[in-house]
């Protein structure tokens, strides 16, 4: 199987790239390059290219473990919200003329409906997360012990509940993640990222990157999102045993308090450990990630062959110095995506006719002489 020797060593190659599906597209991330590929419906692609920098780089205190989670976690939610709304203009969903109401927003306040919509999704969708593995999740425990303390059973002992409210929580995530992936919009974004994972893969096994490579390996990757969320929820049991164990008897809204304040910390304690079951396979990182893993048997998807190809598009256009022959697809100014016409038929078809009308010019323009 050929190997891509132009490109670093295996071992740098691990968690040099990062992506995410997006609509009808993936978007890859290798430092502070991100490169969107989207295919339209008449099968022509649309390349768009940006950059993200960290403010990590700037501010060398935010990068300190347990903290840079925290931090790469916010900033991932806003890049994923960004490329999300990116995806959905390259491939036309928003083509319709501004509204009055966007134009005014245009005007006073500097930002677009889209941007705004984006704020507030990102707002609600993390106070709907805490609403939903924190809060809920409590007070369904609390529930059960006062119907237990009710009919004179007696309550829970502190490490069941602990568990009853973590396999609370894993019942939610899996209820949530299996009834999305039956809309068929939500199913192909799942198979986008099986392709991202797919290409990742190959990449750093450091074979060609070609789809018929690529699609040889696994869909499930260690250092995946699905991975950090799953792993957060298995966190929580822990930290929920010991603080359970630590102050028995605690009143529901004071161990509410405290789930929320350590939070961040589980946050950056589960990212240093996904990174480093990714950059660090063995036997206890396996066992690290095998959770997340199945997880990930419902949020990917076997992808064909030409969502494996719009993956590679992108995983090269993003690393530019391995790969200047895709110089063509990114060498444009960032999120103006130029349209690349991938069916050649209906050209060929014109060019045959147009040489067919010159023939017959030609002979016409004999006979008259």
């Amino acid at each position: 199987m050929a190997k891509d020797k132009k490109l670093c060593s295996l071992s740098d190659r691990l968690g040099k790239v990062g992506g995410q599906a997006v609509l009808e597209g993936v978007m890859m991330k290798a430092g502070e390059r991100t490169v969107t590929t989207c295919r339209k419906e008449d099968g022509s692609l649309v390349v768009t290219d940006d950059s993200f920098v960290s403010v990590r780089t700037k501010h060398k205190i935010l990068d300190i473990p347990i903290l840079r989670g925290v931090v790469n976690f916010i900033e991932m939610m806003i890049l994923s919200f960004k490329t999300l709304g990116a995806s959905a203009d390259a491939i036309g969903l928003e083509e319709e003329e501004p509204s009055k109401f966007e134009k005014w927003l245009s005007k006073k306040l500097g930002v677009s409906l889209t941007d705004l919509v984006m704020v507030i999704s990102l707002i609600l969708g993390l106070g709907l997360s805490v609403l939903l593995f924190v809060f809920l999740p409590i007070w369904v425990t609390a529930g059960i012990n006062l119907l237990l303390d009710a009919l004179s059973v007696g309550v829970m002992p502190p490490w069941l509940t602990a568990i009853v409210e973590g396999l609370v929580k894993v019942g939610i995530f899996i209820a949530y993640l299996a009834l999305v992936s039956l809309m068929p919009d939500i199913k192909r974004t799942f198979m986008y990222h099986g392709a991202e994972h797919k290409s990742i893969a190959c990449f750093e096994s450091g074979e060609e990157l070609t789809p018929e490579n690529a699609a040889r390996h696994s869909r499930f990757h260690p250092r995946c999102g699905t991975s950090f969320m799953f792993f957060m929820i298995l966190l929580g049991i822990f930290a929920g045993l010991i603080i359970k164990s630590l102050i028995p008897g605690l009143a529901t809204w004071a161990y509410t308090l405290i789930r929320l304040a350590i939070l961040p910390i589980l946050m950056g304690l589960g990212y240093e450990i996904i990174r480093l079951a990714g950059k660090h396979p063995n036997f206890i990182t396996r066992a690290i990630s095998a959770p997340g893993l199945w997880v990930q048997r419902i949020t990917t998807k076997e992808p064909t062959a030409d969502m494996l190809e719009v993956a590679i598009i992108s995983l090269k256009c993003a690393l530019r110095d391995e790969y200047p022959e895709f110089r063509e697809f990114y060498e444009q100014k960032p999120w103006e995506p130029e349209v690349i016409e991938e069916n050649t038929e209906d050209n060929d078809a014109s060019e045959v006719e147009t040489n067919e009308a010159d023939i017959a010019a030609d002979e016409e323009e004999n006979d008259a002489q």
